[in-house]
């Protein structure tokens, strides 16, 4: 099964900006399709962004809570996904969690997450 770590969460005031990143193992992007998550104290962990497909064959989508001030992208050769908000706000703070979607099986898998606080 696919391996998922993320790293760059932290504090940071409100109105910076962060750029999450998650290591898959190799060749996962090709056969995981690539998302992210969150999840806020007392919350459903829910949708951010992510691709539509495997590799160079989908387009990306974002959740309208980070649309216009996001940016996700990913390098297929070092299966490194990262993920840039912009302008953060206090309900940006949440545990971001790396998403990899089995294309055959629908089966999700997902890494340990990584904490951002956004405080003043």
């Amino acid at each position: 099964q696919v391996q998922l770590v993320e790293s760059g969460g932290g504090l940071v005031q409100p109105g910076g900006s962060l750029r999450l990143s998650c290591q898959a193992s190799p060749n996962a992007f090709n056969t995981y399709i690539m998302s992210w998550y969150r999840q806020a104290p007392g919350k459903q962990r829910e949708f951010v962004a992510g691709f539509t497909s495997i590799m160079d064959a989908g387009t990306t989508k974002y959740a309208d809570s980070v649309k216009g001030r996001s940016t996700i992208s990913k390098d297929d050769a070092r299966t490194i996904m990262t993920l840039e908000i912009n302008r953060l706000e206090p309900e940006d703070t949440a545990v971001y969690y790396c998403n990899g979607r089995n294309m055959w099986s629908g089966n999700n898998y997902w890494g340990k997450g990584t904490q951002v606080t956004v405080s003043a």
